[in-house]
C-alpha cells in the first residue's frame, strides 16, 4: 500500500499498514520488517508505537483490502489484468474491483522517459543539445529538477532562456509525441508509456528548475523571460523561493535579513509558518525582541491568508534584493561559487 495513499476514512498507507503488521501479531510482523528497507522499518516502526487504539471495524476493513490487493496481485501474475478484472468482480463487484485494479496499475505504471532518468546528466547532454527546444523541454520536464538544471546549465545561453520558456507553457502533451521522442532515445521503452494524455512541464517544474541551477544561469534565464514573457517571468519569480525557503540560509543570513524585515510584517508572516521555520528566526532574534514577536503573534488573534501572504512576499523580497546584492547567499544545488 503506497505511504501516501488516502481513502475516504482518512485512513494513509503508512497507517494501514501498521494496523495490519500489528493484526498479524509480532512474529509474523518480524518476518515482513526481513524484506523491507531500513528507513520503512523505522517508519513503521514509529507509526506502530503511535497507534493507540483500532476499532474492529477498522481492523477488518485493512485486512480486507490487504485481502483484495494480494488477491489482484495472484491474478494479474497468472492472466494479465484483464483476467485479473474478470475474476475480481466476480469476487468482489464490479465498482471494488475497479477501485483495486485502479490502485495497483497506477503503482504499475513507467513513467515516460525512465531510462533517461537513470542516465549521468554528462552524457545525456551530448545526446540532446541538438535536439529541438522543444524536444529538449519535454524531455527536462521528466526529469530530476537537480538532473534537469545541469543540463539546463550546460546549454548554449540563447537556448537556456527559450527552453525554460517552453517548459513553463507546457500544458498536455500527446502519447504519440512521447512515443516518438522516447523511440529517439530508446525503443524498447515506448510501449510502456500510458495512452492517457500525460500533464507535464508548466511553471512549478520550470522554477523546480530554476531553484536549482546556478545564480548566474537563472538570472539570464529570467532578465530574457522578463523582455519576452514578463507575466510569466512574474509568475514564476513569485514561486521561484517562497517563506519557508527561510529554512535554506544559514544564521548569518537570516539575522541580516531580520535587519531589514518591520517586526509587525514578522509577526504576521510567521502565524501560518510551521514550527521549524519559527524557531529558525527566534534562534535569531534577541531573547527580548523574541519575546515581544511572540506576544504579538498570541494578541493579534486570528490574521487573513491574505494578509499572512503578502507579509511573507514582504519578507522573501527583501531575501531576494539581498541575494542580488551579495549581502547573503541562498544555499543551492547549483554551482554557485563562494569565494572567501
Amino acid at each position: 500500500m503506497p505511504k501516501g495513499s488516502q481513502k475516504e476514512d482518512g485512513i494513509r498507507g503508512i497507517q494501514k499498514a501498521a494496523i495490519l503488521l500489528i493484526s498479524l501479531g509480532p512474529e509474523r510482523a518480524a518476518g515482513i520488517f526481513k524484506h523491507l528497507k531500513e528507513e520503512e522499518i523505522e517508519e513503521l516502526t514509529l507509526e506502530i508505537a503511535n497507534t493507540r487504539s483500532v476499532t474492529p471495524q477498522v481492523k477488518e476493513d485493512v485486512i480486507n483490502e490487504f485481502y483484495e490487493v494480494c488477491l489482484a496481485q495472484q491474478y494479474i501474475a497468472e492472466g494479465g489484468i484483464g483476467y485479473a478484472k474478470d475474476l475480481l468482480e466476480k469476487a468482489i463487484g464490479n465498482e471494488k474491483a475497479m477501485e483495486v485494479i485502479g490502485k495497483l496499475t497506477a503503482s504499475l505504471q513507467v513513467k515516460p522517459f525512465e531510462f533517461v532518468r537513470k542516465t549521468d546528466p554528462t552524457q545525456l547532454i551530448n545526446f540532446i543539445q541538438d535536439e529541438h527546444p522543444q524536444t529538449i523541454a519535454l524531455i527536462l520536464s521528466y526529469l530530476a529538477p537537480a538532473q534537469a538544471a545541469l543540463i539546463v546549465s550546460a546549454l548554449p545561453p540563447d537556448r537556456q532562456a527559450d527552453v525554460a520558456r517552453r517548459i513553463a507553457v507546457m500544458d498536455r502533451t500527446s502519447p504519440d509525441v512521447i512515443k516518438e521522442v522516447e523511440k529517439v532515445l530508446e525503443s524498447k521503452l515506448t510501449s510502456l508509456v500510458n495512452q492517457d494524455y500525460t500533464i507535464v512541464g508548466g511553471v512549478d517544474a520550470v522554477v523546480e528548475i530554476l531553484n536549482t541551477v546556478d545564480r548566474g544561469t537563472e538570472r539570464h534565464i529570467m532578465e530574457t523571460l522578463e523582455i519576452e514573457e514578463p507575466e510569466l517571468a512574474d509568475e514564476i519569480r513569485k514561486k521561484m523561493f517562497v517563506f519557508e525557503d527561510i529554512l535554506l540560509l544559514d544564521d548569518r543570513a537570516i539575522q541580516r535579513v531580520l535587519r531589514d524585515v518591520d517586526n509587525n510584517d514578522l509577526a504576521i508572516a510567521l502565524k501560518s509558518a510551521n514550527e521549524q521555520v519559527q524557531n529558525a528566526v527566534f534562534n535569531n532574534l534577541s531573547k527580548r525582541l523574541a519575546v515581544m514577536i511572540k506576544e504579538d503573534m498570541e494578541f493579534m488573534g486570528p490574521v487573513r491568508m491574505k494578509d499572512v501572504e503578502e507579509a511573507q512576499q514582504k519578507i522573501v523580497n527583501i531575501i531576494r534584493k539581498l541575494e542580488d546584492t551579495g549581502d547573503i547567499v541562498i544555499s543551492r544545488g547549483g554551482g554557485d561559487e563562494i569565494v572567501v
